[in-house]
């Protein structure tokens, strides 16, 4: 099946973020107290959260770097609504508050959380940690403004968010009761599973929840079979493939140099961790990487969660998007380490999502990104035994 995900005839494909999207207010209605209250009110607790490990006696270079990053957009949304402060300044304020991202991240990695006891919830929130989400969510908000987004366009935006989170959550608990299922039917034949048996069937029970979810999605919401970008790789495209890998291995090199100059410690997926307690299991996860895990994961996050967004966000933002649901998604997989090793280990997966990403848009094919992936993979479990 062939569908319309190219560069020439994908949903929002080639369009920019000042493109006017359904639900966007017509530009010259929109007032600038449309979003910059709610960017606003949100860079407000950027600051506050940054500040909170400093009120605790903890003065910490990204700390500082971060409050002072955090401030200017506060600065930017409280000049838009009171003064005449024009928008193109948003840019900036979107690329400092993408800064303050990455100090509250690495303060989370050095183990700086600015833990606070909140009345009410029985445990301490983490200031820090609240400040990084802010900060993302800030400079998502300035990027609205300078796009003469209206605030009904930036509630549609995330709807569409929220809808598209809620399908891969439920590609996640499809693929846990598909996994049961067939646990249950494969012990009442074989009698007790062995490991390779298990995670082979963990694997199929993924695929079968995923791509009951993905297809179910698309059909409910009237889009048809063509909307799967499938087709065989042109030549060009298998040189995608090969670049594409490079370029994920060389990305992942350069993320641990940059992780190791930073005393930064990253969390390994427990697939890994499987693998490397017990190799056998390479002779199921290697050949489940590349028919499996890399092709059903693409089919959902690129094919379905990214290529759906097209229709309200440009195509960078429906790639920043949809790697930031990706990463999310792979939280439980980071389970048993610390805070700050769990940011680092999202942090990673997140930058490999916007390579795939980008690579799917600018090919429209959705074997090229699902080849790259599942090759990536296997190479990275067969390392382990090397």
């Amino acid at each position: 099946m062939n569908g319309a995900g190219g560069p020439e005839t994908s949903p929002g494909n080639g369009s920019s973020g000042d493109d006017e999207r359904p639900g966007d207010a017509d530009t010259e209605d929109h007032t600038p107290a449309d979003v910059t209250g709610i960017g606003l009110a949100i860079a407000a607790l950027v600051v506050v959260g940054m500040l909170v490990p400093i009120r605790d006696g903890t003065v910490h270079l990204a700390i500082l770097l971060g409050l002072v990053t955090a401030a200017i957009p506060l600065g930017y949304f409280l000049a838009r609504r009171h003064t005449s402060l024009e928008r193109h300044y948003g840019r900036f304020a979107a690329a400092s508050s993408a800064l303050a991202a990455v100090c509250a991240g690495y303060a989370l990695t050095q183990g700086i959380t600015g833990a606070t006891e909140v009345w009410g919830l029985g445990g301490a929130v983490p200031a820090v940690g609240l400040a990084l989400g802010g900060a993302g969510l800030t400079g998502g908000v300035a990027i609205a403004d300078y796009g003469r987004v209206s605030a009904v366009g930036l509630l549609g935006r995330i709807s569409v968010t929220g809808r598209l989170s809620l399908v891969a959550l439920a590609a996640w608990i499809a693929g846990g009761f598909a996994t049961v299922f067939f646990f249950v039917l494969a012990a009442g034949v074989l009698g007790e599973l062995t490991s390779l048996q298990e995670d082979a069937l963990g694997r199929i029970g993924f695929a079968v929840g995923v791509a009951s979810i993905a297809v179910g999605y698309v059909l409910l919401t009237e889009r048809g079979l063509e909307f799967f970008d499938l087709r065989v790789p042109t030549a060009r495209e298998l040189l995608w493939v090969v670049g594409g890998v490079v370029v994920l291995f060389a990305v992942n090199i350069a993320i641990s140099v940059l992780f190791t100059a930073g005393n930064v410690d990253t969390a390994e997926h427990t697939a890994v961790q499987e693998a490397a307690a017990n190799p056998e299991l390479l002779y199921v996860v290697i050949p489940a990487s590349i028919l499996i895990v890399g092709p059903f994961e693409e089919l959902l996050y690129r094919n379905v969660i990214q290529k759906s967004m097209y229709d309200v966000f440009s195509p960078l933002g429906a790639i920043i998007v949809s790697s930031v649901i990706f990463a999310g998604v792979h939280l439980p997989a980071l389970s048993g380490t610390g805070m700050g090793e769990a940011i680092a280990g999202l942090t990673a997966i997140f930058g490999l999502s916007l390579i795939l990403g980008t690579i799917y848009y600018r090919t429209g094919n959705l074997v090229v990104p699902a080849i790259i992936h599942g090759c990536y993979n296997a190479i990275v479990f067969a390392s382990v035994v090397m």
